[in-house]
């Protein structure tokens, strides 16, 4: 259950950008838009003053990016939730949010039904990706990657593990489907994270996606 005191920064160089969607979460009664920063910088000294449940943050904005400020604040703050405000053609920049510590990724023309759920999603501790921006990136890597063989290391049932992973399944609901314990779930998945060094389910994604190794 939600808890209706979560409180939102939302951090984008769009004065308007900003405002729709400030009226837009706050007709939400279980959400509250408690602090706004126009760059990288702003957002920076606001969290010093405020200390949000989530934040949703643009990429490209003067002063300080989405990326340098993310690195930045989750340094200070480890714990904080970041999903990232994108648009089309940034794909670039995807490895270094997912490094920097960011737990999802939106596209700017996403519905108010979807950022709900990207919300709600890592609000719980998952991580959250556009589908539409998925497919894009996919795209992209299956163009970059052409004609060069995936070097990845893992085992059959670790790949098949991987796969479940991304298509957004725990840990018990993968054990439940291989008819194998949670715990050895557990073993498979630290196995996973050691040898793509990958620290987190978002890092996973996106090797999995680069080595060609699931299909979205």
């Amino acid at each position: 259950m939600i808890d209706p005191s979560y409180k939102i920064v939302l951090v984008d160089d769009h004065t308007l950008f900003r405002n729709g969607l400030r009226i837009l979460l706050n007709t939400i009664n279980t959400y509250q838009v408690t602090g706004e920063a126009a760059n990288g910088q702003e957002f920076l000294e606001l969290l010093d003053q405020i200390m949000p449940d989530i934040v949703l943050l643009d990429i490209d904005m003067p002063v300080m990016d989405g990326i340098t400020a993310a690195k930045r604040a989750m340094e200070k703050y480890p714990d904080l939730k970041i999903i990232t405000l994108s648009m089309y053609g940034e794909e670039d920049y995807y490895y270094k949010m997912v490094d920097a510590g960011v737990k999802g990724f939106l596209l700017k023309n996403s519905d108010m039904n979807e950022v709900k759920s990207a919300i709600e999603t890592v609000l719980a501790g998952g991580n959250y990706f556009s589908s539409e921006l998925l497919q894009t990136l996919v795209n992209s890597l299956r163009s970059s990657s052409r004609n060069r063989e995936p070097q990845y290391g893992l085992s059959e049932r670790e790949i098949e593990i991987l796969i479940l992973i991304c298509q957004g399944l725990s840990n018990q609901e993968i054990a439940d489907q291989l008819y194998i314990s949670k715990r050895t779930v557990d073993k498979h998945r630290a196995n996973i994270l050691e040898k793509s060094e990958c620290k987190n389910t978002a890092q996973l994604v996106m090797y999995a996606i680069k080595n060609q190794l699931v299909e979205i």
